[in-house]
């Protein structure tokens, strides 16, 4: 194994777990937690959708994170002072926009000289459809969606980061990146591991399961752990991200900047690694498989856990690809009911509405009327209530195949304000009530056909 000795610890911080994530807990580790590299993890299948309908409705859409500003405001004063490396994937649709934004946005902060490198991926939306080519989900051919195709996002993997790092990148802009790549990238490149030598898969394979542990930001840190009086965690408001302490050979060692909230055992490292995975013995990824099975854990002081011992296999031929595809509208609003009688006055209002989309022709592939606190969860397994609830939500949303049809929805609750029940608690209609849907689907393609291209501002 080629074990490089130059730098004996290697300091990665998480950034964020999703585009939605707090900003403050990246501040405070590019501020205190002496990091070396800092990556942001911004993106999933629902958000590269939510940037596909946007770019259709509003062609002036920048295609980059909508917090991008906020969060490279935050920190980039602090990484660059103190030599920390930002790798992120808030490039979304459009990683050169995001990464000419950044570059302004250093010259307002009076940081100049910044090198900055965006990431830019094959687009293979329009070939895609040609190919022989079949879905995960449901085996049907690609071809099947020639006329609903918005997208198709290949999943790259570390290398291009890597070779933008080696070019003396400070900030590394992508697009679809797996997420434990981001991670891996800095490992990649600071301790030389190698993807052609069978002897470095442990290595890679370990470095992949440390990104997949940081990828989600405070989960492993104490977020969407806790459970009153079963999982407790001290200060919840208080959460940080974690820190990766790695070594040259992959193991490494899970902690926080001191003093803040959360905690880090290995309740909540066993959650996190095994979040998401389907197979726990082969994790596919783009740049190697994980077997998390062989991992071992130890509690090495508070807060501190040390992960090591992963082994996996060679990466595939082929990498996952993510296709977007137009599924219709969905019509969606609520109004409310409270005091006594509310369910009985929900269920009246449920039969009132059914009768009147019949009356509109409402051409609906799927319609519900769900009562939140009653069976909005759990469907028709909810169980009956024991007691008359003290107040009901009645959510009605429909999904059509046009924008016209889904908006009946929002137009027969309207009408339940005054053509309703007594005492129905209605909303202004100030949003927007009727949104488009992308569907995704999955299909592995050659990582032959996959190629990025480094831009340096």
């Amino acid at each position: 194994m080629n074990l490089s000795t130059s730098r004996p610890t290697l300091r990665i911080g998480s950034g964020s777990g999703w585009w939605g994530d707090r900003v403050e807990p990246a501040a405070l580790s590019a501020r205190e937690g002496r990091l070396d590299y800092l990556c942001f993890e911004t993106m999933a299948e629902a958000t590269v959708c939510a940037a596909q309908v946007r770019r259709r409705r509003d062609p002036a859409f920048a295609g980059y994170d909508t917090y991008l500003d906020e969060r490279m405001r935050a920190v980039l004063p602090h990484c660059i002072a103190n030599g920390t490396r930002i790798i992120s994937n808030q490039g979304w649709i459009n990683p050169l926009g995001a990464a000419r934004r950044i570059a302004q946005l250093c010259q307002e902060l009076g940081l100049p000289g910044v090198k900055i490198a965006a990431i830019t991926t094959t687009d293979l939306t329009g070939t895609i459809c040609d190919q022989d080519l079949h879905l995960l989900e449901s085996g049907a051919h690609v071809r099947t969606l020639r006329d609903t195709l918005v997208s198709a996002e290949p999943y790259e993997g570390a290398l291009p980061i890597v070779k933008a790092l080696e070019q003396g990148a400070q900030v590394v802009v992508t697009g679809r990146v797996a997420d434990p790549s981001l991670f891996l990238a800095p490992m990649i490149h600071t301790f030389g591991w190698r993807y052609d030598h069978p002897q470095d898969v442990p290595l890679l394979a370990r470095g992949s399961a440390i990104g997949h542990l940081l990828e989600c930001g405070a989960q492993v840190t104490g977020g969407y752990f806790g459970d009153p009086g079963y999982k407790d965690v001290p200060e919840p408001w208080n959460l940080a991200f974690p820190i990766a302490e790695v070594e040259p050979d992959g193991s490494a060692v899970i902690g926080k900047v001191a003093g803040t909230g959360g905690r880090i055992d290995l309740q909540t490292v066993k959650e996190q690694m095994f979040y998401e995975v389907h197979d726990p013995a082969r994790y596919i990824t783009p740049d190697v498989v994980v077997d998390f099975t062989t991992a071992q854990l130890e509690q090495q002081d508070a807060d501190r856990v040390r992960i090591s011992g992963v082994t996996g296999a060679p990466r595939t031929d082929t990498l996952k690809i993510s296709l977007g595809c137009t599924e219709g509208f969905i019509g969606e609003d609520m109004f409310f009911y409270a005091g006594p009688g509310c369910l009985a006055k929900a269920e009246l209002a449920r039969t009132i509405l059914e009768h009147r989309f019949a009356m509109a022709g409402l051409q609906a592939d799927a319609l519900h009327i769900d009562f939140l606190g009653v069976n909005a969860i759990h469907g028709l397994a909810s169980l009956a209530p024991t007691a008359e609830p003290n107040e009901i939500a009645v959510r009605v949303a429909a999904r059509a195949r046009t924008r016209e049809e889904a908006a009946k929805v929002g137009r027969e609750i309207d009408s339940m304000a005054v053509c309703g029940l007594a005492s129905t608690g209605k909303r202004v209609p100030h949003q927007d009530r009727t949104r488009e849907i992308i569907g995704v689907w999955s299909a592995l393609v050659p990582r032959t056909q996959v190629r990025s291209q480094i831009h340096f501002l």
